[in-house]
Order: C-alpha cells, then sequence, then structure tokens
C-alpha cells in the first residue's frame, strides 16, 4: 500500500485528552453530530486505525471519497 508511518496511526494520541484531534471538536456531542474527517486525518491522505486488534486503513482517494479496508 502506502508508506504510513508510526504517527499516522494514532498510537502516540492514546492517552491525550486534548490537543490537535480535540481542536473545534466536541467530543460530549452526539454521534449524530459526527467527527470531522480533518479532525482524523490530520493532512494525512492515509491513517491506520486500530480497532478491536485489527488494523483498518482509512484513506482519501482521488475523487476526495473515503474508503475504509481491513
Amino acid at each position: 500500500m502506502s508508506d504510513v508511518s508510526d504517527s499516522g496511526r494514532g498510537d502516540h494520541l492514546r492517552d491525550r485528552p486534548s490537543g490537535p484531534l480535540s481542536a473545534g471538536f466536541d467530543p460530549s456531542a452526539t454521534p449524530e453530530a459526527g467527527i470531522p474527517s480533518g479532525v482524523l486525518l490530520q493532512g494525512r491522505r492515509e491513517i491506520v486505525i486500530l480497532h478491536a486488534g485489527a488494523h483498518y486503513r482509512l484513506r482519501v482517494t482521488a475523487n476526495d471519497k473515503l474508503i475504509l479496508t481491513k
């Protein structure tokens, strides 16, 4: 795939309650309010999400769509 560095995996943000991920985002908002993709991606085209012990890749396509793959 592409070269996603460890810093793109989000592991270093696990214990951080505030900072770039929370800027402009209200974690107490209802799920319907959503999380802006820019908050998750932080300028990258691809991130790796660890969920239930599995790695998922969230990437932005050339047509500016999101694809989540395992």
